[in-house]
């Protein structure tokens, strides 16, 4: 059986030279590595008491929704702001250049409800800090982090040195 890594594709010099851009579409185009990256993210949760999976759009969909249907727990997603329907909050991200926000409906998590975070990549940890605010601001109390991939050089996990996270692959650079 393969390993995870030999699912994800390597593009050098993508989106600039000297990056190598760690390519998810090829996990999710191989049925056994999909169903290999679900499973080893659910690995990562055992043991955890939680309620609620959350996602960030939209590969934290992708991974998130499986997870949940698989350990019968609701989704919420987290989008990019004006893309829910009902009311929301909102918060703001910096990003390598520029900023950027995103929105959760205000229903989607109750008071002292325990979530559990799902994205495919943490690279500077902007998108999950600004989740996790979303998440605490309604109440909610995050357990758990897990990420498919995780850039180590690029210190993500310092954003996040108050919660339990945790990669299924970790790539020391950038």
């Amino acid at each position: 059986m393969k390993k995870i890594e030999e699912y994800v594709r390597n593009i050098p010099d993508f989106p600039e030279k000297g990056i190598i851009f760690r390519d998810v579409t090829t996990v999710l185009q191989d049925a056994e590595g999909l169903k290999l990256a679900i499973d080893s993210m659910i690995g990562l949760l055992d043991g955890i008491d939680f309620d609620v999976v959350v996602g960030t759009e939209s590969r934290g969909f992708i991974f998130g929704v499986p997870i949940a249907y698989a350990l019968g727990k609701p989704f919420v997603p987290v989008r990019k702001k004006g893309k829910l329907p009902c009311e929301t909050i909102a918060a703001k991200y910096d990003l390598e250049y520029g900023s950027a926000e995103i929105e959760i409906h205000k229903d989607s998590i109750l008071p002292g409800q325990k979530a559990i975070l799902v994205d495919d990549l943490i690279a500077t940890g902007g998108t999950v800090e600004a989740c996790i605010k979303l998440i605490e601001e309604l109440g909610g109390e995050v357990v758990k982090i897990v990420f498919l991939m995780e850039l180590a050089g690029l210190k993500g996990r310092d954003k996040l040195k108050n919660y339990d996270v945790a990669s299924v692959i970790t790539y020391e650079g950038n």
